[in-house]
């Protein structure tokens, strides 16, 4: 007798001959648009999105064949299958397939995550407060604020996750909403849907449609990574320069000369930033995709220069910069150290080798992240306090102190600062300084807190 949340018999059960028509409609209407629109061949998915997301779609239309019932006579594969094989079940295996047939398919937001443990799940379509989630896999790898297409049963006193999980993009969700929306005549962004559990039950194609639609071009047609600029207009090209040292040369002898730069500033033993000039009030930007770091006073970091072994490495985020780095570091320590040598790094390079879960040829400073955590934390708090007076696209180009002030701006904000914890949560290494910033202050700073749900 098989135990716990086993469907392998039932799934069997439902490519019977009487079923298989039934299971091979669920699977058109998951499937069947997307696949027309992009002309793609079933067969042809796998190596286009994987085949871990072919097997999660399957899954979706098979859990939604489990919850249909079919007229004239109420069919329905799960009562059918208990009726027939229930002998062969155990009880727990069997209140869940009961739950299974109850369920309904919907999108929900991710928080208070406890990995290996659970986390709250918030309904975005038919909204009231989140619920308490068991779930020991899915915890481990979800992120904050994460968007999420499943069924959450309830079994046996505790809600868990169905097997279909489909992980959604903030795009993605925007229009699966919007399309509700427009669906039901109603045309603000924020207005409250008003969607019952039988209509959700009959929407589950939708919710997978969307999801393929969102996924397919990206993945057919892979967007080109936008040009990026630094705060000098250059554009972002990683440099990572070491200068071995000289005989006789110390760790002690540089620090000393490095110290003696006005435009070195020191953050630990073995750390300087590298200081460019403040800009002055009201300049505005250059028009372009700009990314930068500033200290607490607004003048900008040009570069770090760090003291390991035997060399001195400066790494700074374009040509321009490292020509300029070197020039400096020369003149300062002349002798002292030898002819540099260079590693260069693409933006896409960059991007690609975190994605492969590769250390970049050019790493940031190896510095201990006991030691990193708190300088990273400190620039981000300096940097995101000077945002909550500056105006951000996605607010409609207001600041966050403006947006506020009212009941729309406020719902704004909280779509806003979910959005930058899910990018800052969303980090290979756990322990990532990145990874684990606290943004609880800035929904404080803004009197938005009770919205952090």
């Amino acid at each position: 007798m098989k135990r716990g949340h086993d469907l392998t018999e039932l799934m069997k059960f439902a490519t019977r001959p009487e079923w298989a028509d039934d299971l091979h409609d669920a699977l058109d209407d998951h499937l069947g648009p997307a696949l027309t629109q992009f002309d793609i061949d079933s067969d042809e998915l796998p190596g286009i999105i994987g085949e871990h997301w072919v097997m999660t779609l399957w899954g979706c239309a098979f859990e939604d064949l489990a919850t249909r019932v079919f007229e004239p006579d109420g069919r329905n594969v799960v009562d059918e299958y208990l009726k027939r094989r229930g002998w062969n079940e155990a009880g727990p295996n069997k209140i869940y397939m009961r739950a299974l047939k109850a369920s309904v398919m919907s999108v929900y937001e991710v928080s208070a995550i406890e990995p290996g443990v659970g986390f709250l799940a918030r309904d975005l379509i038919r909204g009231g407060d989140p619920v308490q989630v068991r779930e020991r896999s899915a915890s481990k790898t979800l992120g904050p604020w994460d968007r999420i297409g499943a069924r959450i049963l309830s079994v046996s006193g505790h809600r868990v996750l169905a097997g279909g999980l489909l992980l959604f993009t903030a795009e993605a969700t925007s229009a699966l909403l919007e399309a509700l929306r427009m669906g039901q005549g109603k045309r603000g962004a924020r207005a409250k849907l008003a969607i019952g559990d039988d209509q959700l039950r009959n929407l589950a194609p939708l919710i997978s449609m969307v999801w393929l639609f969102d996924i397919l071009p990206r993945m057919l047609e892979p967007a080109t990574i936008p040009t990026l600029h630094n705060a000098d207009g250059e554009e972002v090209v990683f440099h990572r320069v070491r200068f071995p040292f000289a005989r006789g040369t110390t760790q002690a002898l540089v620090a000393e000369r490095l110290d003696s730069v006005s435009v070195l500033q020191r953050e630990t033993a073995h750390f300087w930033n590298w200081l460019g000039t403040k800009p002055k009030p009201g300049k505005k930007g250059m028009g372009q995709m700009a990314w930068g770091v500033t200290m607490e006073d607004g003048t900008p970091v040009l570069g770090n220069l760090e003291l390991k072994g035997r060399a001195l490495t400066l790494s700074v985020t374009s040509a321009e910069r490292a020509e300029r780095g070197v020039a400096l570091i020369t003149q300062t320590l002349g002798d002292m150290v030898g002819a540099p040598l260079t590693e260069i790094e693409t933006v896409e390079q960059a991007t690609a080798a975190r994605q492969e879960g590769r250390t970049s040829s050019e790493p940031a400073p190896d510095i201990p992240v006991e030691v990193a955590t708190p300088l990273v934390h400190g620039m981000l708090d300096r940097q995101y306090r000077t945002l909550l007076d500056e105006p951000v696209p996605m607010l409609g180009d207001k600041t966050p102190r403006q947006c506020a002030r009212s009941k729309a701006g406020r719902a704004q904000l909280a779509a806003w600062l979910k959005h930058l914890e899910n990018l800052s949560g969303r980090q290979i290494d756990a322990d990532d300084p990145m990874a684990t910033y606290d943004f609880a202050w800035m929904w404080q700073e803004l009197g938005i807190e009770e919205l952090r749900r």
